[in-house]
C-alpha cells in the first residue's frame, strides 16, 4: 500500500471562511475528512499535515523522506511564490511530489514556483483534485 503525505500550506486553515467565491464553503477539517475517504477508497495510506510556517513544512518533507514515504501531494496555498527553501526541499526529497490547487491559479497570476520542481500538477477540480492526485500517484507507483 503506497504511503502518501498530504500537505496543506499557508492559509489553508482559512478555507470556508474567506475567499469562498474561489474555493467554496468547505473548511479544512471537511477537506481532511473527504481526503481520508478518498484514500480509503483507493487503498492508499496517507498522513495529512498542515502548517502556516515554511520551516515546519520543510522539516515534514525531510522527515517523510527519511521515513520512507512513497510520494506527497502538496497544496502550497500561500507558499506558491517567494519560498526558495521550500522549492529546494521539494527538489531534494527522493519521492515524487504532486502540486495541487483547488482552483486554477494561472487564472489569477503567475504559476507557482514550487510547481517548477513538482512531478506534476492537478488544478481546477476542487476537492476532487485530491482524489485525482491520489489515484494518479497510486497508479504510477504501482508500475
Amino acid at each position: 500500500m503506497p504511503r502518501i503525505l498530504v500537505i496543506h500550506g499557508a492559509g489553508m486553515n482559512m478555507r470556508g471562511k474567506v475567499q469562498t467565491e474561489i474555493f467554496g464553503p468547505m473548511t479544512l477539517p471537511e477537506y481532511d475528512e473527504r481526503i481520508l475517504g478518498y484514500a480509503k477508497e483507493l487503498g492508499v495510506d496517507i498522513e495529512i499535515f498542515h502548517s502556516n510556517v515554511e520551516g515546519e513544512v520543510i522539516n515534514r518533507l525531510y522527515a517523510a523522506n527519511d521515513q520512507g514515504f512513497d510520494a506527497a501531494i502538496f497544496n502550497p496555498a500561500g507558499f506558491s511564490r517567494g519560498y526558495p527553501a521550500l522549492v529546494a526541499a521539494i527538489s531534494q526529497v527522493k519521492f515524487p511530489t504532486i502540486e495541487l490547487h483547488m482552483s486554477n491559479p494561472v487564472r489569477r497570476g503567475p504559476v507557482s514556483e514550487t510547481a517548477t520542481v513538482s512531478h506534476g500538477m492537478v488544478t481546477g477540480f476542487g476537492i476532487v483534485g485530491y482524489y485525482l492526485g491520489l489515484r494518479g500517484l497510486r497508479d504510477t507507483l504501482a508500475k
